[in-house]
């Protein structure tokens, strides 16, 4: 592509014909470090083989996003039919996302609308003491909403050309992402339960700490688009990247909603409240 490019030709398709890279390779022989490592961890033969395999991972994913975010800013190869593909690829994997999250939701509603006889036909589990939906868990509800309303005026901002609001909006959105995360592990920190006092807490850990990771990623992808645009990356007309993380955004901000009602408040009610 850059050979057509340098005699003066212009290409003969709208399509983008990735160049070879290391990086597929590199991520899977990273994964399977990974991987191996785990099961080794799992099996008390230590960490050192996990911790490489995670290292490796995450400069795998930090190499390959670089030669990507270059290939935005070239200006030749994300064609407008190149952006719809990119589009639908992030549509298709907010949509595996929703599955994982179905998952345990499924697991949850299992188990609350057909308690077992192991935890006395009631739910939530009497020895169980839940949290107060109307308190901190409100609280962040309400932390994830102004987070999606800032990020849609930095998206506001950027298709008005407007690079000061679209860094305010953004630097705003990371900073009640981290305040999010901060506020959930002093939550789990307090807990009345820990994640082995049975299905009730199996269940709210994995479904809200799922989410939390979810929040950690998408606050990272937020905070590399405020990096790419202080640069001056994105314009109003080409600004893919940046329309990714507020759609995962987005989808983060709409999942708490049914953590919220579902686990918090429906999950909860009639239940022990815990007073820590």
């Amino acid at each position: 592509m850059a050979d057509i490019h340098a005699h003066g030709q212009a290409p003969k398709h709208p399509y983008h014909l990735v160049d070879p890279s290391p990086w597929p390779i590199v991520g899977s022989i990273s994964a399977l470090t990974l991987a191996v490592g785990g099961v080794m961890y799992l099996h008390d033969a230590g960490s050192i083989v996990m911790i490489i395999g995670f290292l490796m991972v995450l400069f795998t994913m930090a190499m390959w996003w670089r030669d990507v975010i270059r290939e935005a800013n070239s200006g030749r190869y994300h064609t407008a039919i190149v952006r719809i593909g990119l589009r639908y690829g992030m549509a298709l994997f907010i949509a595996s996302e929703v599955m994982f999250f179905a998952a345990f939701f499924w697991a949850f509603f299992s188990s609350s609308l057909f308690p077992s006889e192991a935890i006395g036909h009631v739910w939530p589990p009497k020895d169980i003491q839940v949290f107060d939906p109307w308190e901190l868990p409100f609280v962040n509800t309400l932390i994830l909403l102004l987070s999606g309303v800032t990020v849609t005026w930095a998206h506001h901002a950027l298709l008005e050309n407007n690079r000061r609001d679209l860094v305010r909006g953004l630097t705003v959105t990371v900073l009640l992402g981290l305040t999010f995360t901060l506020c959930q592990a002093y939550e789990y920190s307090h807990a009345g339960f820990g994640f082995k006092d049975g299905i009730y807490a199996s269940t709210f850990f994995m479904a809200t700490g799922f989410h939390g990771f979810h929040v950690i990623v998408g606050t990272i992808f937020l905070a590399v688009c405020l990096f790419r645009s202080t640069k001056g990356d994105f314009t109003p007309e080409q600004h893919v990247g940046f329309e990714a993380a507020a759609w995962y955004w987005h989808f983060v901000d709409v999942v708490w909603l049914f953590l919220f009602m579902c686990i918090y408040w429906w999950g909860g009610s009639g239940g022990t409240i815990h007073a820590g």
